[in-house]
């Protein structure tokens, strides 16, 4: 049975979803579950390297508002996530060098609806976020985005900061958003670029950064300290946009 937000509950359910090749997020198993189907959904989980986590009863229950899960549960994504190659093939459609927008485990579906919104928007040819302790490609996050999310490839990698090296060797220079950076305007943001926005709490974690070639600093004014994430994205994206633009010239 499917709930909201792609939540399905039963392994019955849960496997047929497997079996079909929907695309699912993570699985959640009652913990001490490994036999019989449930050792199957793990089994089909482990070989698509789909997150398995384990809980307990009481975790499971409040998980699937009180439907009758059978210790099993499933989050399916509401679109299909693309492949790295895929955003490099729009790049070189529009015979433009590559834009990726990098979201580093942001959790708020709006958020990341809204960056898909503003990558779309800015012309980035796609975005990267992390199969892991991260919000994936929720109803809302479709939602918020806007229509976007059907023209945007949206990548899921097991290993940003591995994926961002991978990338750098393609020529990709990657820039992360950071108080503590050089202020954006006087970084050179053109060319193939990668633009890492942090989560909404942490920022960009250590490990991500240290792969990163700048760190961008948005200019405040203010009184507080912080944009919200998809703010910041606009607002760097958009900087990007207007020095390719000059470059164009």
């Amino acid at each position: 049975m499917e709930h909201k937000e792609g939540l399905i509950v039963g392994r019955n359910a849960v496997l047929q979803a497997l079996e079909s090749g929907r695309t699912i997020d993570s699985v959640t198993v009652a913990q001490g579950q490994r036999g019989g189907q449930a050792g199957k959904i793990i089994d089909i989980c482990r070989e698509r390297k789909i997150p398995v986590k384990f809980a307990d009863a009481r975790k499971l229950d409040r998980l699937c508002d009180g439907a009758v899960h059978q210790g099993v549960a499933a989050f399916a994504a509401a679109h299909e996530y693309a492949e790295l190659d895929d955003i490099f093939a729009l790049a070189q459609s529009r015979n433009e060098s590559p834009f990726i927008v990098v979201c580093d485990s942001l959790e708020d579906p709006h958020n990341l609806g809204a960056i898909i919104r503003t990558a779309n928007l800015a012309g980035a040819h796609g975005v990267i976020i992390p199969k892991n302790r991260a919000v994936g490609l929720t109803a809302t996050v479709a939602k918020a985005s806007a229509g976007a999310l059907n023209y945007t490839p949206v990548a899921k990698v097991t290993n940003l900061s591995q994926t961002i090296e991978e990338l750098k060797k393609e020529g990709l220079w990657f820039v992360c958003a950071d108080m503590d950076g050089e202020i954006m305007y006087r970084q050179n943001l053109t060319g193939p670029i990668g633009l890492v926005i942090g989560n909404e709490g942490e920022g960009v974690g250590r490990l991500v950064k240290s792969k990163c070639d700048l760190v961008a600093r948005i200019p405040m004014q203010g009184d507080i300290d912080s944009l919200n994430a998809s703010v910041a994205a606009g607002v760097l994206a958009y900087e990007v946009v207007r020095q390719r633009m000059q470059v164009k010239k």
